[in-house]
């Protein structure tokens, strides 16, 4: 998941947000027409747990896909691959989520692999996450290797691949439904293929598959001449609300949504527009409520390090991109924390990310935690409210866009739906 963060800063920012979703809510107004469709069963699979062969069969209580938030005891995850990963062609959208040090790097090797070394470092750094979380009692699946330097086109554009190391980026379960998100940059795609096989199987298994609309990802859903030269442009851009994604069309990474019960909060970054949020508030509703939040953030892209939810009533919020909204969630008796800074040095790699990475934790229930084994300071944060560590290291997998949170997308949660909010 790619990492370098938040939504829109300044005062100017958050009423941009408020004043833009009240005129879609007036826009959008009447236009929910309810519609249903019948569809064919799934042809019997050999599988053990194949779906029954008729439409209308209800799912069954042992289907494998259930979560609701974040925090439940985590049972079944899929874990994203570093294998084949690729470094992005050099658009527009790429250029204004990175950091301009990193500009030389994505010109040059656009389309070739990430250095070969560290992707090696990589990978053995997940599979070792992934065997530390089979050894606490969890199923642990992962995406199949695909060859992302292949060049494919589309009438509206051509690009590389980048890979398949981020499964929250793109799939975004709620409740027993696996959504994959339509994305915004070009290099992912196809990114979705990964992860076909996995997701045919769970849908056999009774769990309910959406695909949001695919976008042309045409030249018109990016503003070509987005202005970045400097941070400074970034805040002020931001501040303006103003972003690399346009509204021709709905787009988002499921990453800018983060889940608690019948709460989902939802940030409008470079990679999410008001289209996409509109099309998941109305894709969702009754059952749950999509609120939009917005953040002091130069580049907002993902809300993971920058908010994430750990438990009932409990958030980290990024003490570098304050929350506008934070009193909703102090009236409504929430406890916020603000992570300490992180450790990691300076001339670490991340092409991708930030360093606030280090927030952006994988719990494994209420009381278990999954951070890095390199950052002692929010070890004792966690430490101190109660909260065990489960210590991995993996600093070569951060540089690819991404922490535990990012490399993951949890399937199952031992819990039920439940409001927190109100």
């Amino acid at each position: 998941m790619l990492r370098v963060r938040c939504f829109r800063g300044g005062s100017r920012g958050a009423e941009a947000a408020h004043y833009i979703s009240s005129r879609l809510g007036r826009v959008f107004t009447g236009w929910v027409q309810r519609s249903f469709q019948s569809t064919q069963a799934a042809t019997a699979s050999q599988n053990t747990c194949a779906a029954d062969d008729k439409a209308t069969s209800p799912v069954p209580k042992d289907c494998p896909v259930c979560s609701y938030n974040e925090w439940d005891p985590l049972e079944e995850v899929i874990v994203g691959r570093a294998e084949n990963a690729c470094v992005p062609p050099f658009s527009v959208e790429v250029k204004a989520n990175t950091y301009e040090k990193y500009w030389g790097f994505y010109q040059k090797f656009g389309g070739q692999s990430f250095p070969k070394d560290h992707v090696k470092k990589a990978v053995a750094e997940i599979e070792e996450m992934c065997n530390i979380l089979k050894r606490e009692g969890i199923i642990v699946k992962r995406p199949d290797p695909i060859d992302w330097s292949v060049k494919y086109k589309t009438p509206d554009f051509e690009s590389t691949g980048m890979y398949a190391a981020m499964p929250r980026d793109i799939l975004l379960v709620v409740g027993n439904e696996i959504i994959e998100a339509p994305m915004a940059w070009r290099a992912r795609f196809f990114e979705y293929r990964a992860y076909r096989r996995i997701i045919k199987d769970y849908f056999n298994c009774g769990a309910k598959w959406t695909t949001a609309p695919k976008p042309t990802m045409a030249d018109e859903l990016y503003d070509q001449d987005y202005p970045i030269r400097s941070v400074e442009d970034r805040h002020k851009l931001a501040a303006q609300g103003k972003f690399v994604t346009t509204e021709f069309e709905p787009c988002f990474d499921a990453a800018d949504f983060i889940r608690a019960g019948r709460d989902i909060f939802v940030q409008r970054s470079q990679v999410t527009n008001y289209m996409g949020i509109e099309w998941m508030r109305r894709h969702l509703a009754p059952d749950y409520r999509v609120h939009i939040i917005s953040f002091k953030d130069p580049n907002p892209m993902h809300i993971d390090a920058t908010f994430n939810i750990i438990g009932p009533g409990l958030v980290l919020s990024n003490p570098d991109r304050p929350c506008h909204q934070i009193e909703l969630f102090k009236k409504a008796g929430w406890t916020v924390i603000h992570p300490p800074v992180p450790v990691i040095p300076d001339d670490h790699p991340l092409w991708m990310s930030s360093k606030w990475l280090s927030m952006n934790v994988l719990m494994l229930d209420e009381k278990r935690v999954m951070v890095d084994a390199n950052e002692t300071s929010i070890q004792k944060m966690f430490e101190n409210l109660g909260i065990s560590t489960i210590k991995v290291n993996i600093r070569h997998a951060n540089s690819l866009g991404g922490g535990f949170h990012c490399w993951t997308c949890d399937i199952r949660r031992r819990g039920t739906l439940q409001s927190y909010f109100d």
